[in-house]
């Protein structure tokens, strides 16, 4: 949000600003520090984004909303506080590595946190994980 129009690229180093709240495998240095903004900017599988800007006359401030829309989505809870993998650049993904980041995304996701444990035991041929697990059976060797 903002008073008045701003370049892009402002907006999204005002997200990326917020990782100074943040602390890799632990999240918020604080309860009231803000860092959804900065997780999702960073996040690991979101590989498409989409963004606009909304201008809102009646709001007595801030006029302009900044919005982008992330695919797959990020900040899912049970990964919040690890929004990417720490360490060498490209470590996991050779071969598929542009200027520091892996470009081997998965254009799948799961609709399911345990798709890992469900695909040990009852496999990918099993129907649940077909419809629900895409990305942990049709996606081996990418990023998801």
């Amino acid at each position: 949000m903002s008073s008045d129009p701003t370049a892009w690229s402002n907006a999204i180093q005002n997200w990326y600003d917020e990782s100074h709240n943040f602390v890799y495998g632990v999240g918020p240095k604080s309860s009231s520090a803000v860092v959804g903004h900065y997780t999702q900017v960073v996040w690991y599988s979101s590989y498409r984004v989409g963004c606009g800007i909304a201008y809102c006359p009646n709001q007595d401030s801030l006029k302009y909303y900044y919005v982008c829309q992330y695919c797959p989505a990020g900040n899912n809870v049970s990964k919040k506080n690890t929004p990417y993998q720490q360490g060498i650049p490209c470590a996991s993904c050779p071969g598929n590595c542009d200027n520091g980041l892996c470009t081997n995304s998965c254009e799948y996701e799961d609709l399911l946190s345990n798709c890992d444990s469900l695909k040990t035991t009852a496999g990918c041929d099993h129907d649940l994980l077909k419809e629900k697990c895409k990305a942990t059976c049709q996606c081996e060797n990418k990023i998801y």
